[in-house]
């Protein structure tokens, strides 16, 4: 008899702790996924979400502008200037406009460059903790509790993005080589004209 209760004892703590692995395995029906699993699936949602479209420079081939593989996600190149541009163009409800590498814009918000996402730790997403680059995301500030991200970052259609999706997209960034580009600051609208008469 006490054999038979050992033995049920013994079986059903074996049966609570394969049930903790399981539930420790899953995160709301799904499979937790691997370090790898983690960044593949980052890659996949940042080479479909067009991130390259903004944040990787661009070199002009006979089919037009292509990705310069070299700077993937370095944002806008340190030391290059927009070409001139009559400022009245951009004045609310008219056009906005970007340059070759469709790195910057500029608009009614002044000029926008798109941001350095390698892990770069001076010039880069580097320094940045993923509950840092999730509440950036989720709530349009720069490094998390900065200035708000100008357009045309779709930071709102990321905020809707899941823990999980954003992770991913983290930990791809994150297994980057590390680029050093340092992106200019933001130029306000009562500085375009100024900036614009430099040209």
């Amino acid at each position: 008899m006490r054999n038979t209760l050992f033995i049920a004892f013994k079986s059903a703590i074996l049966f609570v702790l394969v049930l903790f692995q399981f539930n420790c395995t899953q995160q709301g029906g799904k499979k937790m996924l691997s370090q790898d699993e983690l960044i593949a699936r980052g890659k996949y949602i940042v080479s479909t979400g067009g991130c390259g479209d903004c944040h990787t420079p661009k070199i002009m081939t006979q089919h037009g502008p292509d990705f310069d593989t070299t700077r993937t996600l370095a944002g806008f190149p340190e030391g290059s200037v927009l070409p001139p541009l009559d400022v009245k163009m951009v004045a609310p409800g008219n056009w906005y406009a970007t340059e070759m590498n469709t790195a910057a814009w500029v608009g009614p918000w002044g000029i926008s460059y798109s941001s350095n996402l390698t892990p770069d730790n001076e010039t880069g997403i580097g320094g940045l903790s993923e509950e840092m680059f999730i509440k950036t995301l989720r709530e349009g500030k720069f490094m998390g509790v900065g200035r708000p991200l100008l357009p045309p970052m779709p930071w709102q259609v990321y905020a809707h993005k899941t823990d999980e999706d954003l992770k991913a997209i983290y930990a791809y960034l994150k297994s980057l080589p590390p680029i050093k580009n340092k992106v200019p600051d933001p130029v306000p609208p009562p500085k375009l004209a100024e900036y614009f008469a430099k040209k």
